[in-house]
């Protein structure tokens, strides 16, 4: 029986017994399935070293083992192999005898792409049956030399400041070999070929780390080293290549800048702000555009009003020099200026410091020709309002600056939207030419506004502009009036009601206007014993009667004083209602006409208002009895009806009475029997009260009754005119409340007055011939 194979490196060179009595085996033969046995001890397999075999071996085929069984004679047992290189991939590689169970390899082999291959042995009989289990058999492939080493990298980048010191990193090279690492063929050693000049740099063999060796390295001297850098295998002996490697040197700012000149001489024009002067030159060897490079000036001396700035000029590192504020040729002919010229970044501090770091710049004033100048501008002054013209506003002057050039100066208006104002040319002073209009749109807050020009007779002229702003003094010119009143009624008895709220009003600004004062006419002392004023706020006072005063219109004459200087005043009537008042300080209802006569309502005028509700009123029911007549017999009673005669709840609302159930007030039947009353020849007035004496009637000549819309109006005036003539009956004849009418009503709509049957037995076309509102009437209650 087969047993496990250990492995190990090199080929059999001799061969092994498995005991003293057993037969020797020949050199390069293997007896792998060969077994010891021994009394009393346990079974031993064979152990089969690794076969080695060096790559690139170029005598091919070439024999490597001879594996034999010793169950069967030779030439009785058939060998086989296999695994990678013979049935797997790579195929090929290996091979054996069949018989002899000599193995070859067919081709070269390659460590760097196999290093090893592990093959399994077979020995059958004649009739292919297993005589043996398998058995492994390794082989190792030896390395040789045949790689170069190569760098990572074709070019390696460092960097490191200008000045280091020795010992300094800068850049690592990295290279690798693909032999064996074990040996060696990649044991690899680093070194600088060449780095174009003196000794700066060194590499580490081991590790090929770059390194500072010394000092002297200047980024103004050179500022980048190409370095050709080398790498070998067999520890520096073997192959080689090469790379290389950049060093560039930052820079450190290790010099000052400095002035080309230690003097520079410039001109600048006089009167003008915000203008380049002149150019400061400066030299630094750092890198252009870095912080050690870029130039920051500073003006030492020469400059204590601040009317000279230094900037730099980023591309070219030049200081410009520019006029921060005008100059004034009469004042200083030339500046003397001390300029210093430092880096942004910090200066090293072993750098030498520079020669040049100052500079003296002179600037001299070109003299031109200024613009006058205003001395005050804008210009703030006063006027009353109203002032006539040819009243002295101002006189707006300015003065010339350029003392040694002797010059004119003259004066004309620019802007003076209303035409207000005359400038005298010479002078500069200022009149009004007319009255300003308090409703100026161009005085606004009170203010008017206007611009003065002021130019000089040089060539060319100078121009100077000026703004003159004329405040309009309000004057105390109107006297305060009395408010309008939302009601001019009091209550008669003093302790009686709020009183009655008076307020005033002044069209002149503060300070003219209030607080107002409020006073009873002084002409009229008995004012002062029936009423009484106090003031509220500063705009408003309350009336009051000291005593109880007659119920009815009273005139009062007030005296109203505002707080202006002088004060104006202005005396004004007032007209007032007292009138009895219930306990809550509100008139009484039998007041109204009283109420309504003092705020400027006649009783005629209320008389016409109430008889044209009337005559609307009573057009649309004489127009439903017409209709109502026309249908029925026309020897029947004007208004006939049954018994239960609705008509005694028609209320007559011309006389606005009691309501429905007020049926002690009028006497019905006159409505009813119209023509008895013309027999009796009353009056065809309003109808008669019963509690009215009839002694103190006065009896009016018989009239025809009414039977078209004008005589019913005269019908209506009528009686009017006589109630408002009779003093004996009760108040019944004025206006009236409207807001009781009874508890209930028996009557129907009002088409149950004309009929019982509906509204579709009505007829109302006749409407239609009273006139555009009576057709309306006729189009909504008739028949499409």
């Amino acid at each position: 029986m087969g047993a496990p194979l250990l492995l190990a490196l090199g080929l059999l060179a001799q061969s092994l017994s498995l005991s003293s009595a057993g037969p020797r085996l020949q050199p390069g033969v293997l007896y792998p399935w060969r077994r010891a046995s021994a009394p009393g001890r346990v079974r031993r397999a064979w152990v089969i070293p690794p076969i080695s075999v060096s790559e690139n071996h170029k005598r091919l085929p070439y024999a490597l083992v001879q594996i034999k069984s010793d169950k069967q004679q030779p030439g009785s047992v058939i060998y086989s192999i296999q695994g990678p290189g013979v049935d797997e991939e790579p195929r090929g590689l290996f091979s054996i005898d069949k018989f002899t169970g000599k193995v070859f390899l067919n081709a070269m082999l390659d460590r760097e792409t196999t290093d090893r291959f592990r093959l399994r042995a077979f020995a059958l009989d004649l009739g292919g049956s297993t005589l043996e289990d398998p058995t492994d058999l390794e082989i190792v492939v030896v390395d040789q030399n045949d790689n170069r080493p190569a760098f990572l990298q074709e070019v390696f980048l460092g960097r490191v400041l200008e000045g280091a010191a020795p010992g300094t990193f800068v850049a690592r090279a990295e290279a690798t070999d693909a032999d064996d690492p074990e040996t060696d063929n990649a044991a690899l050693r680093f070194s600088i070929l060449q780095q174009g000049g003196a000794e700066l740099f060194s590499i580490h063999e081991h590790t090929g780390e770059i390194r500072t060796v010394q000092v002297g390295l200047d980024r103004e001297v050179v500022a980048v080293y190409n370095l050709t850098l080398q790498v070998a295998d067999m520890s520096g002996e073997g192959l080689t290549a090469t790379a290389s490697a950049i060093i560039s040197l930052d820079d450190v700012n290790d010099n000052a800048p400095e002035f080309t000149r230690e003097e520079f001489f410039m001109e600048a024009p006089e009167a003008v702000g915000g203008v380049d002067v002149g150019r400061l030159q400066v030299e630094d060897s750092d890198l252009p555009g870095s912080p050690n490079w870029m130039a920051r000036f500073t003006i030492l001396e020469g400059d204590p009003d601040g009317q000279f700035a230094v900037r730099t000029d980023p591309k070219t590192n030049e200081g410009v020099l520019s006029l921060a504020k005008p100059l004034d040729f009469e004042s200083r002919v030339r500046h003397e200026l001390t300029v210093s010229v430092q880096n942004e970044a910090p200066l090293q501090a072993a750098a030498p410091r520079a020669q040049r770091g100052q500079a003296r710049v002179s600037v001299w004033v070109q003299d031109a020709n200024e613009a006058p100048v205003f001395p005050e501008n804008p210009l703030r002054t006063s006027l009353a309002e109203g002032a006539p013209p040819g009243t002295l506003v101002t006189t707006f002057s300015a003065h010339d600056p350029d003392t040694q050039q002797p010059q004119r100066v003259s004066y004309s208006k620019d802007y003076d939207p209303e035409d207000w104002l005359q400038v005298e040319g010479a002078t500069g002073r200022v009149r009004t030419q007319r009255v300003l209009s308090p409703a100026s749109p161009f005085l606004k807050g009170g203010w008017y506004r206007a611009i003065i020009l002021a130019v000089d007779d040089a060539s060319p002229p100078s121009t100077a502009t000026g703004t003159l702003s004329i405040e309009i003094l309000e004057v105390n010119d109107h006297a305060p009036a009395l408010a309008t009143l939302l009601t001019s009624s009091l209550c008669s008895e003093p302790d009686q009601g709020p009183g009655l709220l008076l307020g005033a009003t002044d069209e002149d600004l503060p300070p003219h206007g209030a607080p107002f004062h409020f006073h009873l006419s002084p002409g009229l002392p008995e004012l002062g014993r029936n009423w009484s004023l106090s003031q509220i706020n500063a705009s408003h006072a309350r009336l009051r009667p000291r005593r109880p005063v007659p119920e009815g219109a009273h005139g009062l004459r007030l005296l109203l004083r505002d707080s202006g200087l002088p004060p104006q005043q202005r005396e004004q009537l007032l007209n007032v209602t007292a009138c009895r008042c219930g306990p809550d300080g509100a008139c009484l209802p039998g007041a109204a006409a009283l109420r309504a006569g003092a705020a400027g309502l006649s009783l005629g005028a209320l008389a016409a208002v109430l008889a044209s509700a009337a005559l609307t009123l009573s057009l649309v029911l004489l127009a439903a009895l017409r209709a109502r007549v026309q249908r029925r017999s026309q020897n029947k009673g004007l208004l006939p009806g049954p018994p239960d005669d609705l008509r005694d709840n028609v209320l007559n609302y011309d006389e606005q009475g009691g309501g429905e159930e007020d049926q002690d007030a009028y006497d019905i039947n006159q409505l009813r029997h119209p023509s008895e009353r013309s027999t009796l020849s009353l009056p065809l007035g309003p109808p008669l009260h019963r509690d009215a004496p009839c002694s103190h009637m006065r009896l009016q000549p018989p009239q025809a009754l009414p039977h078209s819309p004008a005589d019913m109006a005269n019908f209506i005036s009528d009686g009017l005119e006589a109630a408002d003539s009779d003093p004996s009956v009760p108040p019944y004849d004025t206006a009236l409340i409207y807001d009781y009418e009874g508890g209930g009503s028996m009557a129907g709509t009002l088409s149950s007055i004309l009929s019982s049957e509906g509204d579709e037995d009505q007829d109302y076309n006749y409407l239609r011939d009273w006139g555009p509102r009576f057709a309306k009437l006729a189009d909504m209650y008739g028949h499409p």
